[in-house]
């Protein structure tokens, strides 16, 4: 993926991040409520990526990504600034 912020838009009115823990990329439709900020995005509702090998729950607010203590990655519980893509 490359842009010029935190959020990129894909095909089909997709829009991505890279995660900082999982170092993949996770997703939510254009039809999800969020501040349309590529750089310092605000997103509703929660982020939640899982399959066999890890999980990743998150909110996004302001450009930081939280944690939630859920997570079976390094980062559980910890809010950090989301990565530019």
């Amino acid at each position: 993926m490359s842009g010029t912020g935190a959020v990129v838009r894909a095909a089909g009115g997709w829009y991505f991040i890279e995660c900082p823990a999982c170092r993949r990329a996770h997703g939510w439709p254009g039809t999800w409520s969020w501040n349309g900020d590529v750089v310092s995005p605000t997103l509703e509702p929660e982020l939640r990526e899982q399959d066999a090998t890890m999980v990743c729950n998150s909110f996004i607010h302001d450009g930081l990504i939280q944690f939630l203590s859920s997570c079976t990655h390094a980062l559980a519980g910890r809010t950090v600034p989301l990565p530019p893509v």
